[in-house]
């Protein structure tokens, strides 16, 4: 199975971060980690781990809104 980067760097910019992080910001740190990375691939990778319970993600705000992540020692 190979091993998936971006995921690696999520979750490292997420278990790093002492708050919660919007989606951008979290794009932005894992762009410094491992270079450019589009959006879709991004949300897709963290809707994913928010699936399987590897981070923490809640949708904030009206309208179009933000998503806000967080690890799961985060309290």
């Amino acid at each position: 199975m190979k091993k998936d980067s971006i995921k690696r760097a999520i979750l490292e910019v997420i278990n790093e971060s002492s708050e919660p992080l919007e989606t951008k910001e979290v794009q932005e740190l894992v762009e410094q980690k491992i270079g450019v990375v589009t959006r879709t691939k991004l949300f897709y990778r963290l809707m994913t781990m928010r699936g399987d319970a590897s981070l923490k993600g809640k949708f904030v705000g009206p309208g179009k809104g933000v998503w806000i992540w967080w690890g799961n020692e985060f309290k």
